[in-house]
């Protein structure tokens, strides 16, 4: 008789800072603190969250893969070994949702495949907690993640999320590396309509948090420095 495959947990983390109370239900404390077999993008900030999130085995006893731009694909399909042994397995996000913005789709496919259940936990995702600060349309939207950096580029992708905000009602959801947030902010008071709406949410769930819809014409007269700023940007018309 085959052995009962473990499960796969995908596990939300903070947006920023280590404060647990506010992001993950009562029950996740111990589910999580029960596993130890974790997939994580980072593995020193992974321990710091863990730590933080009432974890108290020891990690030299836990088994940690790294699934970040080094990761080769081959390595993938090893990551859930344990899973077909019968020990369930988290997958941690670096930040917010895992899988959204975040590496891991290609190790949830392969557990699909390998028929290994899928579990998602509560957490926060900035995307949606900026879509639904925004004042834009929550049924239809679309996130497009980073843009290109070259301006020209930039440019006329800019100019075609625009042209589905207005034409098919569609919010336009997207990011940039937090360093070049003011470089982008430039472009789209450059390129876009001065009645297209612009709504940036920065920092959010922190202290800092900054979240703000209004006209490309009010942005220009107001530009805020979003420089090393986490921040989702959303387009809409008026």
């Amino acid at each position: 008789m085959a052995m009962d495959r473990g499960n796969l947990y995908l596990i939300p983390s903070s947006l920023g800072g280590d404060e647990i109370s506010s992001i993950w239900p009562r029950g996740h404390v111990q589910l999580v603190s029960q596993l130890d077999v974790f997939i994580v993008e980072n593995l020193r900030s992974a321990r710091r969250f863990l730590r933080a999130s009432g974890y108290s085995r020891s990690f030299d006893k836990v088994q940690f893969h790294l699934l970040n731009k080094y990761t080769q694909p081959e390595e993938l399909s090893g990551f859930l070994s344990a899973s077909l042994e019968g020990k369930s397995i988290g997958l941690l996000s670096e930040a917010g949702a895992p899988c959204i913005a975040d590496p891991g789709q290609a190790i949830v496919a392969i557990a699909h495949r390998k028929n290994i259940r899928v579990i998602p936990l509560v957490g926060p995702s900035s995307i949606l907690l900026a879509l639904m600060a925004s004042g834009f349309n929550g049924q239809k939207f679309a996130f497009s993640g980073y843009l290109p950096i070259g301006k020209p580029e930039r440019g006329r992708m800019l100019k075609i999320l625009e042209q589905k905000a207005w034409q098919e009602d569609q919010t336009q959801i997207f990011m940039e590396t937090p360093f070049r947030n003011n470089q982008l902010l430039a472009h789209m008071v450059t390129f876009l309509r001065k009645d297209t709406l612009l709504c940036v949410a920065c920092d959010i769930t922190l202290p800092a948090e900054y979240i703000k819809t209004q006209s490309i014409a009010a942005w220009k007269k107001e530009m805020p420095d979003l420089h090393k700023r986490t921040s989702i940007f959303l387009l809409f018309h008026s």
